[in-house]
């Protein structure tokens, strides 16, 4: 989720990716709460300039290039760094928000080993996200369930050998087309959600959240059951998983006398 992906110090957006069991924060994007510098990244290169001639320490090398995703939504190599490396970093930042930030800092690191030992703090942190957008709690329930569903899914492909980004694209586009008649990218575009970063799922229905959840559940246990040793074969079992949602979706059109697959988003345009 987004959420996962950026968190906000004093209305600053702070992008970071977990790795290895840590959290590995966005250089510049520190830079720039910090320093309020309309130009982060020279700010950055001209900081490592004065420490390595001053102190003869070279910063870059306790940062790491990760990739994040840029305001235009694709995704650039990035100097990141991890809680200990960042409380070096920002030691040579003059700022009078430098001890907030730090602690600020610390507690965003300790709130996430929080969650990889109970889980369900991770889940409240969850709602309570969803509560300040304005879902009502029903939803968010269904909103929750299927992520667990998501991750059981995702699960069994990496035990099937598949680990990309762009084959858990294809076939949960298998999935989604045999479910509802079309893939993500059209199903976003029905939506008009234009930004890379909009995630589908937070603009669908009720219904359109149980007939994902029933397409990918039930695709999760044929693969379990049938253990698929190629892609290809994984690409049918997600077809033939979709396909059961869509079975069920079509008998719930009938009975309703509507359409299940819509462009209504779930909130209103102003609370997204």
């Amino acid at each position: 989720m987004e959420q996962n992906k950026i968190v906000v110090f004093e209305s600053k957006k702070i992008r970071r990716v977990w790795v290895n069991d840590e959290w590995f924060f966005s250089v510049v994007d520190v830079v720039s709460a910090l320093t309020d510098s309309n130009k982060p990244r020279v700010y950055w290169n001209a900081m490592k300039t004065r420490v390595k001639a001053q102190d003869g320490i070279e910063l870059s090398t306790i940062c790491r290039q990760l990739k994040l995703e840029a305001a235009d939504g694709k995704m650039y190599l990035t100097d990141c760094a991890n809680t200990k490396s960042m409380f070096r970093i920002i030691q040579s930042i003059p700022s009078t928000k430098a001890e907030p930030f730090k602690q600020w800092l610390a507690q965003v690191g300790y709130e996430r080993v929080q969650e990889i030992e109970n889980p369900e703090l991770a889940q409240e942190r969850m709602k309570q996200i969803y509560e300040r957008k304005g879902y009502p709690k029903d939803w968010i329930d269904k909103r929750l369930r299927g992520i667990a569903i998501r991750q059981n899914l995702t699960d069994e492909w990496k035990e099937r050998g598949i680990i990309t980004e762009r084959d858990y694209a294809i076939l949960t586009a298998e999935i989604s087309k045999a479910a509802f008649g079309i893939t993500p990218s059209e199903y976003k575009e029905l939506k008009g959600l234009t930004r890379k970063n909009q995630n589908l799922r937070d603009h669908m229905t009720d219904l359109e959240l149980i007939f994902t959840m029933l397409g990918e559940r039930v695709t999760t246990e044929i693969s379990q059951k049938e253990k698929p040793e190629t892609f290809v074969k994984s690409k049918r079992v997600a077809k033939r998983g979709g396909r059961v949602a869509g079975t069920a979706r079509k008998q719930a059109e009938k009975e309703l006398g509507r359409s299940i697959v819509t462009g209504q988003n779930y909130l209103p345009k102003q609370t997204k």
